[in-house]
């Protein structure tokens, strides 16, 4: 065998292990990237909920890889996060997946014909955000401990006064109040929301705006 077909075979050789080696580094970089969160089961989860809100367009098959993470990143830039593309405790719980519920079926009854009376023509992330805001009251010691105490506060809500309270809430509503009860709020922690339109306590525009949903804009 000459020198010429050696340094090919040679040459050949070398190729096919530096390109195995790639392989090898972009499969490690890729095993890296799906470890954002725990499990496959949290996964599917964070990728369904990206997926309602509009993020994702994937399949939910608990695997993280480039389009999740790009959706995690754009999710977390939009809700004013850390854009790492980690699913870590404060994303969890923006994404409403990090709560856990100790409140009665009598409580999420209420909690839904609250949020349908009072915001069942804003968007659904702004349903989730009236029910939040009421749990927010709910653990303030500003407020009754209590989700039927914080909703008939007197005066404390325009649909209890007018009735609207007594609708029946829908599928949206019934919705939102879980997810709120889950932990997810969007309010960042806001006890009191309004309409400019129809606002008409001079106090209330002395609140510290945190976010606008809709027609509501959420405060401290």
């Amino acid at each position: 065998m000459n020198k010429r077909k050696i340094f090919v075979i040679l040459l050949a050789i070398f190729a096919i292990l530096y390109s195995g080696t790639f392989v090898f580094m972009d499969q490690f970089y890729t095993s890296q990237e799906v470890e954002v969160v725990a499990s496959a089961s949290e996964n599917k989860q964070v990728q369904q909920r990206l997926k309602e809100l509009g993020y994702y367009a994937g399949n939910i098959d608990g695997i993280i890889g480039s389009q999740s993470i790009q959706a995690i990143r754009n999710f977390q830039r939009d809700y004013g996060l850390t854009v790492d593309g980690i699913v870590g405790p404060n994303t969890l719980k923006a994404l409403g997946l990090s709560g856990t519920s100790s409140y009665t079926s009598q409580d999420l009854y209420l909690l839904a014909k609250c949020v349908h009376a009072e915001a069942r023509g804003e968007p659904y992330v702004g349903q989730v955000a009236v029910a939040a805001v009421i749990l927010n009251r709910v653990e303030s010691p500003e407020f009754p401990n209590t989700i039927s105490g914080v909703i008939y506060q007197p005066w404390a809500f325009t649909a209890v006064h007018d009735g609207q309270i007594n609708l029946e809430p829908n599928e949206s509503a019934y919705s939102a109040a879980k997810d709120a009860l889950n932990g997810w709020d969007p309010t960042y922690g806001c006890l009191y929301y309004y309409n400019p339109e129809t606002a008409t306590s001079e106090w209330i525009w002395t609140r510290t705006t945190v976010v606008t949903i809709g027609k509501h804009v959420f405060a401290i």
